[in-house]
């Protein structure tokens, strides 16, 4: 499992962003009602990529104790983009990053017990998750 999560992790980033292309192929996203807060679209080929990378380390140290939830969270993760972006269904995508930071508190919960380095070292991304729900809570309450 310790070599597993890592590889899924590279799997998920590849799904996620292969929903990402339609973004601008049909015009539905540039076309919403953004919070005055949303970054500029690079930032986030800038911010994904690390974390993704700080994901597939902490899973390849935890594999062990989180394995479940780590796996379900891949799935969530791997979902929004498809659910956002795909289907233009802004509204369950925000119920499916809920779910994924519900799962994500349950995980650093563990890694606070377990180990501090890599607490803080997955806490961005929580709180990335956590800003990316309010940027999609406005898409779907200003649209």
């Amino acid at each position: 499992m310790k070599y597993i999560l890592p590889i899924l992790v590279i799997l998920t980033s590849i799904i996620g962003s292969l929903a990402n292309i339609y973004i601008n192929s049909d015009g539905w996203y540039a076309e919403l009602v953004k919070s005055p807060l949303n970054p500029p679209s690079y930032v986030f080929g800038i911010v994904w990529p690390i974390l993704y990378a700080i994901m597939a380390f902490v899973s390849f140290r935890m594999a062990e104790k989180i394995s479940g939830l780590f796996m379900m969270q891949l799935a969530a993760n791997a979902a929004w983009s498809w659910m956002f972006f795909y289907f233009h269904a802004p509204l369950i995508a925000l119920i499916d990053i809920s779910i994924l930071i519900f799962l994500n508190q349950k995980i650093i919960k563990i890694l606070r017990g377990e180990s501090r380095i890599l607490f803080y070292l997955y806490l961005p991304y929580i709180l990335w998750l956590s800003f990316a729900a309010f940027l999609n809570a406005s898409i779907v309450f200003l649209n």
